[in-house]
């Protein structure tokens, strides 16, 4: 079995490049494996949205729920849903990795859009690629 290779993101959309890449994008979903001690939700899930709308809990809370049931997501724990800066690394993949920037060092050198973000653990065999081979995965969902 070939040995997957760590993503080398070192270069990054400038901001023109981020609106255009994001143009017709109605979400990007990433799946990565969670810390190991978290037996019942081995998988962490990001899920970018682009816009920049607040919503209030009980539309976060739909949304969460239409991403879970479309998935094949189980156990939905650990929820952070809110507006976050958002980075995109250029790597070998087809598509720009979407990078959550958390600390304020990577938002001061790191081009980002904001965009509505929901992160959280959770369980689906549908992401064997990160449940079960450790491997970092997302995908771009496009409006039609």
């Amino acid at each position: 079995m070939p040995v997957a290779q760590a993503i080398n993101t070192d270069t990054y959309l400038e901001p023109e490049e981020i609106q255009k890449h994001l143009e017709n994008v109605e979400y990007i979903i990433m799946a990565t494996p969670a810390p190991s001690h978290f037996k019942d939700t081995p998988i962490h899930f990001t899920i970018f949205l682009n816009t920049q709308d607040e919503f209030p809990q009980d539309i976060k809370n739909a949304i969460l729920d239409k991403f879970c049931d479309e998935n094949s997501i189980t156990n939905p724990t650990e929820v952070m849903s809110q507006l976050m800066p958002v980075g995109f690394g250029k790597s070998v993949q087809d598509t720009p990795m979407p990078i959550l920037l958390v600390k304020p060092e990577d938002q001061k050198s790191i081009p980002y859009v904001v965009m509505h973000v929901i992160d959280f653990l959770g369980d689906s065999d549908k992401f064997y690629e990160a449940k079960q081979e450790g491997l970092t995965g997302w995908s771009y969902s496009y409006d039609k």
